[in-house]
């Protein structure tokens, strides 16, 4: 049975050689960076073309079957599962999302037994909430689940809830609003662990070496700009992109994202590697999403490091 698909869109006539990309959303503010480096392969001769699944289960399924060759996502539970031998490539984002309830709560202790609004199960802010109440003994009331952070925001702005997890921009956005000071973002530890990742099946990376490594060398020289200068984002969109597309509101507001972003640590110049794997390992297993005990996980099992070693030198 075929996966549904969103949206698909290729930048060349379709060849053997052309990698097909799954991305796990349509493209937003969040895959600018990333279209500018698909950019920058392209014109060191990447062909290419993608297609945006409704959420990245989809994603993960497509490149399991084999209809997409590499996906965004952080598979580690189908890794574990499925006998393809997946690997991730290069860490797109951190799991940078953070804990913003009403004046009713100033700590994360202070949320035991608490309702919370989340994501959706067993996705990245249903993972925080587990490892919050792992790390610090508490264990929050009944979780429920609405899919998007600005949505949660508005659920927040409505007082249809005190508490959730939210990302960097609309966190962002809600403090510097004029509702701002109704809100408390509740201190949150230190995460480098893996929100959004870039894997493949190992054969088809080895397989496709040259054009794997040429995407991670351009994957890497956008996030180290990028870390030097955010705007350069703005500066390389591709007019007539799937960004360029985006509406001019958005458009005028992605110096202000990746400048917020750098500063809060989203994204790693370096694409993760073995520092994100490891904290991979250590997130996902006490999140309950990879069996085992993380110091007894091999993270070459889950990470194929040889194009971001070569990228780096």
């Amino acid at each position: 049975m075929a996966i549904p698909l969103a949206i698909g869109l290729s930048t060349a006539s379709v060849q053997a050689d052309t990698i097909r990309i799954a991305l796990a959303e349509t493209p937003s503010d969040e895959l600018a960076a990333f279209f500018v480096a698909l950019e920058r392969a392209k014109a060191n001769g990447l062909d290419y073309e993608w297609t945006a699944f409704s959420d990245e289960e989809l994603a993960i399924q497509a490149v399991l079957s084999g209809q997409m060759d590499i996906g965004f996502g952080t598979p580690y539970a189908a890794m574990q599962r499925s006998k393809a031998p997946l690997r991730i490539v290069f860490q797109l984002s951190k799991l940078k999302f953070f804990p913003v309830t009403t004046k009713k709560y100033s700590s994360l202790e202070d949320l035991n037994g608490e309702p919370i609004l989340l994501h959706s199960r067993g996705g990245g802010t249903d993972s925080i909430a587990n490892v919050i109440e792992d790390r610090l003994g508490i264990e929050f009331g009944e979780r429920s689940y609405v899919p998007g952070s600005s949505n949660r925001v508005a659920a927040l702005l409505g007082g249809r809830a005190d508490a959730t997890i939210i990302d960097l921009s609309n966190k962002n956005k809600l403090m510097r609003s004029e509702a701002g000071e109704n809100f408390n973002v509740l201190e949150m530890f230190e995460v480098e662990a893996s929100d959004e990742a870039l894997f493949a099946n190992l054969n088809w990376i080895q397989e496709n070496e040259e054009d794997v490594n040429t995407f991670v060398k351009a994957l890497v020289s956008v996030w180290q700009d990028m870390a030097e200068d955010p705007t350069i984002i703005r500066r390389e969109t591709n007019p007539d992109g799937p960004i360029g597309q985006l509406p001019q509101e958005i458009l005028d507001q992605l110096d202000g994202f990746y400048a917020d972003a750098v500063e809060g640590g989203l994204y790693d110049p370096n694409g993760g590697g073995r520092k994100a794997a490891q904290a991979d390992m250590e997130w996902y297993s006490a999140a309950g999403q990879l069996d085992g005990d993380a110091s007894e996980l091999n993270i070459e099992d889950f990470w194929y490091l040889a194009p971001l070693d070569a990228a780096m030198n």
